[in-house]
């Protein structure tokens, strides 16, 4: 039984995560209070985005402190819980 429960809950997280893509772009405004990144980037082809400027959630609040706005960055994003978040951010020079 246990196992049919662990097997249902990786099931759920892997649907309510879709696979992240890196891409680049460049950040235009950070919301350190709402742990959000505004960017500006290019097409994102696993989430079917054109290249736009928009607001993304991050994972995890402190990547805000490794980029300050007009940094280039790379940047990986999904789509979880229904929600477009950076799961990976880092300044490319």
């Amino acid at each position: 039984m246990k196992r049919h429960w662990i097997a249902g809950l990786a099931l759920a997280f892997a649907a309510a995560t879709v696979a992240a893509q890196s891409a680049d772009g460049e950040v235009r405004r950070i919301d350190k209070a709402q742990g959000r990144i505004t960017l500006k980037h290019g097409e994102i082809k696993s989430l079917d985005m054109p290249p736009m400027t928009m607001v993304f959630r991050v994972q995890d609040p402190s990547m805000l402190d490794r980029v300050a706005v007009g940094d280039r960055v790379r940047f990986d994003a999904a789509k979880v819980d229904g929600t477009y978040t950076i799961t990976a951010i880092s300044k490319v020079n």
